[in-house]
């Protein structure tokens, strides 16, 4: 991004649907840390959405 490369915004959207998908990964297990670790992924999927934009 600080290059004003072309597929900065393409690379930060596939970011976010990989957080999403560990998110969705880690939510089927109900142990604390997986919780956590779906909390913080969604988190970094938001972050990287807007970035995107």
């Amino acid at each position: 991004m600080s290059r004003n490369s072309a597929f900065a915004n393409q690379h930060c959207k596939l970011c976010a649907d990989i957080c999403e998908a560990c998110a969705a990964e880690c939510e089927m297990f109900k142990d604390a840390h997986c919780q956590e670790c779906a909390k913080i992924c969604r988190e970094c999927a938001d972050a990287c959405r807007k970035m995107a934009s």
